[in-house]
C-alpha cells in the first residue's frame, strides 16, 4: 500500500505544472473504462462534461479525469488528456469513431502570484497532455503538484493530497484531493488538522487535536474575507474503489464521501467553494448494496478527510511576495 489513489489497481496518475504560471494539471487515467458518478456540494463549481455523469444519461463509463488550476481556462486541460487517450485508440465507440470520455473540474488559482498573462490561448491543454503522458500506476508527488501546484487555503498553502484504505471486507478505497478551500484545514492557525481523528501512521504530522477549543480556534478564517467570490475556492476529490458498483451506487459513494469534506475543512460546502467528488469503480469485488455500500462510503469519507489534510501538510510556499506560508514553515 502506497497510501495513494494508485493503490486501486487500474489507475494511473500524472502531473504537470508551470512554475512561472504557478499552476498545473493532473490527469487520472483508467486502464479500462470506469463506472463513474459525481456529487457537487459547493456553490461555485467549474466542471467539464459533468452532465455525462448524471444518472439519467447514457454514458456509464469514463476513460479518465482532468483536474487543473486556471478556473474556467483550466477546463481546456481535458482536451489535452483526451488527445493523449485518442492517440492510444481509447474512447467511447460510435461506429468507427472513438471519443475518449474525460470529465474534469478546476480550481481558481489566478490570484496566487503567478504570471497568468499567457496570451491568446491558455497553456492548460498542453499541461493536460503532458500530465497524461507522464501518468503512472506507481507513486506520485503530493503538495505542490499538478492541479494542486497553485492551490491555497485561508491561512496556509494548499496542495494535492491522497490516501487509501481497505474495508473490513477487503475492498480497497482511495482518494485524491486538490485542496483550494475558502476556509481552513487546520484548527485555527495551529498545528492541528481537523482530520486528526482519522490520521494513519502520522501521515500529516501526528499532532492530534488541541486539548481545548478556544473561541479563536472556532472563528471563521475565510480566504479573501469580504471580497471572496464564488468560484475562487474549491476542493476537488476523486474517490476510487475496486468494488463492482453500478452508476447509481457510485453516486451514493460520492455522496457518502462528501462527509470527508466536513471532517477536514472549516467550513465545507460554502457558497464560495466548488466542492466536488468524482466516484469511480474499477474492480469486480461484490459489495452488499446496503450495509456493504454504507461501510465503503464510511471508509471513503475517512480517506477523503485524510487526503485533504495531506494536501496542506505536503504543500510548500510559492516563491512570490506575500505568498501564504506552508504548514511546515510554521509547525515543522
Amino acid at each position: 500500500m502506497k497510501n495513494l489513489l494508485t493503490d486501486i489497481e487500474g489507475i494511473k496518475v500524472g502531473h504537470a505544472h508551470n512554475e512561472i504560471l504557478a499552476s498545473g494539471a493532473t490527469a487520472i487515467l483508467f486502464d479500462t473504462p470506469a463506472v463513474a458518478a459525481i456529487d457537487i456540494r459547493g456553490g461555485g463549481p467549474g466542471t467539464r462534461d459533468s452532465a455525462l455523469l448524471d444518472l439519467a444519461n447514457t454514458v456509464e463509463r469514463i476513460d479518465g479525469l482532468a483536474l487543473s488550476g486556471g478556473s474556467a481556462f483550466g477546463l481546456e486541460t481535458g482536451g489535452g488528456v483526451q488527445a493523449c487517450l485518442a492517440e492510444q485508440g481509447r474512447g467511447f465507440a460510435i461506429g468507427d469513431a472513438r471519443v475518449p470520455i474525460v470529465p474534469g473540474a478546476v480550481v481558481f488559482d489566478l490570484l496566487n502570484g503567478g504570471n497568468k498573462k499567457w496570451g491568446r490561448f491558455s497553456p492548460y491543454r498542453d499541461l493536460g497532455f503532458e500530465a497524461a503522458m507522464s501518468a503512472t500506476d506507481g507513486t506520485f508527488t503530493l503538495g505542490n503538484a499538478g492541479a494542486g501546484y497553485g492551490a491555497t487555503t485561508a491561512n496556509f498553502k494548499g496542495g494535492l493530497g491522497s490516501a487509501s484504505a481497505t474495508t473490513l471486507g477487503g475492498i480497497g478505497v482511495a482518494a485524491l484531493a486538490v485542496v483550494n478551500a475558502v476556509g481552513t484545514v487546520t484548527v485555527g492557525d495551529g498545528p492541528w488538522f481537523w482530520s486528526a481523528p482519522f490520521e494513519q501512521n502520522g501521515e500529516f504530522g501526528g499532532r492530534g487535536l488541541p486539548q481545548i477549543f478556544t473561541p479563536d480556534m472556532l472563528a471563521a478564517r475565510l480566504k479573501g474575507a469580504d471580497r471572496a467570490n464564488a468560484g475562487e475556492n474549491t476542493t476537488l476529490v476523486v474517490v476510487a474503489t475496486d468494488a463492482a458498483l453500478t452508476k447509481p451506487q457510485a453516486r451514493r459513494l460520492a455522496i457518502l464521501a462528501q462527509t470527508g469534506f466536513a471532517r477536514a475543512t472549516y467550513p465545507a460546502h460554502a457558497p464560495l467553494d466548488g466542492d466536488i467528488v468524482f466516484a469511480v469503480s474499477l474492480g469486480d469485488k461484490p459489495v452488499d448494496p446496503l450495509y456493504g455500500l454504507t461501510q465503503l462510503g464510511m471508509e471513503a469519507a475517512n480517506v477523503v478527510a485524510r487526503a485533504i489534510a495531506r494536501g496542506v501538510y505536503e504543500g510548500r510556499a510559492l516563491p512570490f511576495a506575500d505568498a501564504l506560508p506552508a504548514w511546515r514553515d510554521r509547525h515543522a
